[in-house]
C-alpha cells in the first residue's frame, strides 16, 4: 500500500483521512485514525491493532495484505514534525480495529457502521469482478477444449474413452497425480456436478494454461499416438502446477469449490433484462 495520495472525500472523519494508494486501494494511516478514534496514546492503539491482526488471522485472511507497517510525519509542537512508527490499514484492518475499539466511544459506533458499510460494499464489488472472470474463463475454456479435443484426434486420440484418459492425464499433471473422479470426490460435488463449473477464477486460468499449451505444444511438435499425447497432457500440467509453486500460490486441488457457474450466468442474463 505505497504511494500516498490524499482522499479528497469529505463526510464522516474516516473519509477525510482516507488515502488511496498508486494501485487505486483505500488505506488509513493508524496514527491518523487513533487520533479520530480520541486516542490521546497511541501506546494504548496499539494493543488494539494487535488485537485486530489476531481476528484478522484467525478470519484465514493474510495479516500482510491489511496491516503494513511504516512511518508517518506526526506534528510535535511549534510546528515541528517527527517521522514516527505507523501502520497502512486497508478497509478491512480497520473494520477489525473498530471492533476491537472501545465500545463507549461514540466515534467506535460511527465507525463500525461507516466501515461495516464499505466493507459490504467492497465485497460486493471484489464478488462481481470475480463472477465476470468465471464466465470469460469458463467460455474460454469450452473452446480451448474443442480445440484441444480436434488436435489430440488429429494425434490419434479418436475414441470417446481414450479422451477420457487424456484428459485425465491432464488433470493428473496440474493436481499432482489426480484424475477427475478424484478431483470431483475432494471437491465434494456431487453426481451431475461438472469439476468446471464449480472453479474460481484463479482454478480455471490455470486449467486454461493447460489445455492452451497443450494444444500448442501437439501441434507445433507434431505429436501422434495416443500415448504420447497423453504423457505430453501430463507433462505440461505438471509445469503449470511447478510454476504455481515457485510463485507460492495455491496447488488447485486446495482451491475452494466457487457456487455453480451456470446460476451466476442466469443472474447476470436477468440483471441485463
Amino acid at each position: 500500500m505505497s504511494g500516498e495520495i490524499q482522499s479528497q472525500g469529505q463526510g464522516t472523519p474516516f473519509e477525510r483521512i482516507r488515502k488511496t494508494n498508486d494501485h487505486g486501494n483505500d488505506y488509513w494511516l493508524s496514527r491518523e485514525l487513533a487520533r479520530v478514534l480520541g486516542y490521546t496514546e497511541y501506546r494504548n492503539f496499539e494493543e488494539v491493532i494487535r488485537k485486530a491482526e489476531s481476528a484478522c488471522l484467525n478470519s484465514g485472511q493474510a495479516t500482510a495484505n491489511h496491516f503494513v507497517e511504516c512511518n508517518e510525519m506526526v506534528e510535535i509542537g511549534s510546528g515541528a514534525k517527527r517521522e514516527l512508527n505507523s501502520m497502512k490499514l486497508s478497509r478491512y484492518a480497520c473494520y477489525l480495529v473498530i471492533q476491537n475499539g472501545d465500545p463507549n466511544k461514540e466515534i467506535i459506533a460511527q465507525g463500525q457502521t461507516y466501515f461495516a458499510i464499505q466493507t459490504r460494499r467492497q465485497e460486493l464489488t471484489d464478488e462481481h469482478i470475480e463472477n465476470e472472470r468465471r464466465l470469460l474463463l469458463r467460455d474460454e475454456m469450452k473452446i480451448h477444449n474443442q480445440r484441444l479435443a480436434g488436435t489430440a484426434r488429429e494425434a490419434g486420440v479418436i475414441e470417446p474413452k481414450d479422451y477420457a484418459i487424456f484428459q485425465n492425464h491432464g488433470y493428473m499433471g496440474l493436481y499432482g497425480g489426480l484424475q477427475a473422479q478424484d478431483i470431483h470426490r475432494k471437491k465434494g460435488l456431487k453426481k451431475g456436478q461438472q469439476i468446471l463449473d464449480h472453479m474460481g477464477s484463479t482454478e480455471l486460468a490455470a486449467n486454461l494454461f493447460r489445455t492452451t499449451q497443450t494444444e500448442e505444444k501437439i501441434r507445433k511438435e507434431k505429436i501422434t499416438g495416443k500415448q504420447n499425447a497423453n504423457r505430453t497432457h501430463e507433462e505440461v500440467g505438471k509445469k503449470v502446477r511447478q510454476t504455481i509453486k515457485e510463485l507460492n500460490g495455491t496447488l488447485p486441488e486446495h482451491l475452494p469449490v466457487a457456487e455453480n457457474i451456470k446460476k451466476i450466468g442466469k443472474k447476470t442474463q436477468k440483471k441485463m433484462k
